[in-house]
């Protein structure tokens, strides 16, 4: 009994396993981790450089200081003062800007289209059916329009 207990426990998590949201997840992770490297790479290659013409290349060092006069110890710590990291914030969010344009530009938007081309191409070939339905529709109704005419006629003669 416990052989045909793991059996339907194996088959159904290899059914879990085989579904299409499962394994489509998987793919997305694994490509979002690899995807971060570039993102990283463009970062710290094109943008970082970009900003650096204005000031410091590492976006970590632009802060402010809220409360007190801040400054660090030896070793860069900060020692006193309270200090708000806002260029960390300003990578962060730089980083996630590229990430979703590359995303939405390479992916979502060219998979919209192909799906928007599906989706007219079987509307089309659904229209033309429509079409032919709706012409046979129209021709029985002016025939039935005709035989009321003439019966509407008839009667009137007599």
């Amino acid at each position: 009994m416990s052989t045909k207990k793991e059996a339907s426990v194996w088959q159904g998590f290899r059914a879990f396993l085989m579904r299409g949201n499962v394994v489509d997840l998987a793919v997305a992770v694994v490509i979002g981790a690899a995807f971060t490297n570039i993102v990283n790479s463009v970062v710290k290659g094109i943008i970082n450089p970009l900003v650096g013409a204005i000031g410091t290349q590492n976006l970590d060092s632009y802060s402010s200081c809220l409360k007190g006069r801040c400054t660090n110890g030896r070793d860069g710590t900060p020692t006193s003062g309270v200090r708000i990291l806002w260029g960390s914030v300003l990578g962060a969010t730089l980083t996630f800007l590229i990430t979703a344009a590359v995303v939405y530009f390479l992916m979502v938007l060219p998979m919209s289209k192909y799906l928007a081309r599906q989706a007219a191409r079987k509307a089309a070939r659904e229209g033309t059916k429509e079409i032919i339905e709706v012409s046979e529709l129209e021709v029985l109704k002016e025939i039935r329009d005709a035989l009321v005419a003439q019966r509407g006629s008839g009667h009137d003669e007599r």
